[in-house]
């Protein structure tokens, strides 16, 4: 039987049950744990693999080069993602498999692939694309349901409606290209629990239009013979304190360098001995330095270190009610140059601060520590 695999940005059990939402288009959620770090690069790739973190190699939404010297965020290359897919064994006996909007999925051993994909101009500014296998099917797609909204996929201009679109594309790309297995992401919960915090009007409003969005794939999936599956990648908790800087601190303590270039600091990873890498709720420690500067991080008492019998990187959890900005200065004047603005591949860190114009605003929502999601 056909299989169509949803994985829910933001969809906590608390979420549904606290708004008697259990049961949506025929579908009944229960709990279930989530994976540790609780972000979206490591939940897809957990459920792609069927491996922890530890195996699969994935523990944030961003990497560390050692050889480079420097780390990167919301890469695309499904190498990144290590270890054998769930779907290998349909695809040997002559299944066919599709994902789409998956974070590192260019490359990926499926026969049908979307992805977001912009081309960043060297003038500034980007050209709005998406990524295709087969290629050549945007152009068919734009034809048939119009451009992919990809400035309403993140950053300031973001909506919730944007599942509307991840939805038609997958509906008018499965119309031409069927496949035996598919895998949707819907950001749909995201942004506006982040934003306004999951309690808010605007995050209740996001619920009702991802029930709707729900009731459309439980009709495309009747069309198609298709068995429908949905699980939340993680949960929005309120932010009720002011996030921890873990690179102000080491930069304090003389493990963090940083160069000023125009008046501007930029980080010297050549030289630094370690670095808080930020994500959410958590950060990764990278470094020879790490166990000394995860000492002085837990002197100031704002991190937990989480239970983890197996080896890996350090990792620290924020205080609940707080998470880890990635920033390393406190005066504004020092900020470089694409503090101030969506950049989501040269800022080494998450910045949910891009929901907002100019970086001004309160993050009001925030995840990473492990939880209970939403499974049907």
């Amino acid at each position: 039987m056909k299989t169509l695999n949803v994985i829910a940005a933001g969809l906590g059990y608390r979420l549904l049950e606290g708004n008697g939402m259990l049961e949506i288009a025929g579908l009944k959620f229960s709990p279930a744990p989530s994976v540790f770090p609780a972000v979206t690069c490591v939940a897809q790739a957990s459920l792609r693999t069927g491996s922890p973190p530890a195996e699969h190699g994935v523990v944030s939404n961003g990497w560390w080069s050692e050889t480079l010297r420097r780390p990167f965020f919301w890469e695309q290359s499904a190498n990144i993602v290590k270890g054998t897919r769930v779907w290998d064994s349909r695809r040997a006996a002559g299944g066919t498999v599709g994902l789409f909007f998956f974070q590192q999925s260019l490359g990926e051993s499926a026969d049908v692939i979307i992805s977001p994909a912009p081309i960043h101009k060297h003038g500034g500014g980007m050209i709005m694309a998406c990524y295709t296998k087969p290629t050549g099917m945007e152009s068919v797609l734009k034809k048939l349901c119009g451009g992919f909204p990809l400035w309403r996929y993140w950053g300031p201009f973001a909506s919730p409606k944007v599942g509307r679109a991840c939805i038609r594309w997958f509906e008018e790309m499965t119309n031409v290209h069927d496949v035996d297995e598919a895998y949707l992401y819907l950001p749909t919960l995201d942004y506006a629990a982040q934003k306004k915090g999951p309690g808010s009007p605007a995050a209740i409003a996001a619920l009702k239009e991802f029930r709707r969005q729900l009731e459309r794939l439980s009709d495309i999936c009747m069309r198609r013979g298709c068995e429908l599956k949905v699980r939340g990648d993680y949960e929005i908790t309120e932010v009720t304190a002011e996030p921890v800087q873990p690179n102000v601190v080491l930069r304090r303590a003389g493990l963090f360098k940083t160069r000023t270039v125009g008046g501007m600091s930029y980080p010297d990873f050549y030289q630094s001995q370690a670095f808080a890498m930020c994500d959410h709720e958590v950060c990764v420690l990278i470094g020879p330095e790490s166990d000394k500067a995860a000492e002085t991080l837990l002197e100031t008492g704002r991190y937990d270190l989480p239970d983890s019998p197996a080896p890996g990187p350090r990792i620290l959890i924020a205080k609940p009610g707080s998470w880890c900005g990635y920033e390393w200065w406190t005066d504004r004047r020092e900020a470089p140059d694409f503090a101030s603005h969506v950049d989501i591949h040269n800022k080494p860190g998450y910045d949910p601060k891009e929901l907002f114009l100019f970086n001004r605003g309160t993050v009001m929502g925030t995840h990473g520590r492990k939880c209970q999601v939403a499974c049907a």
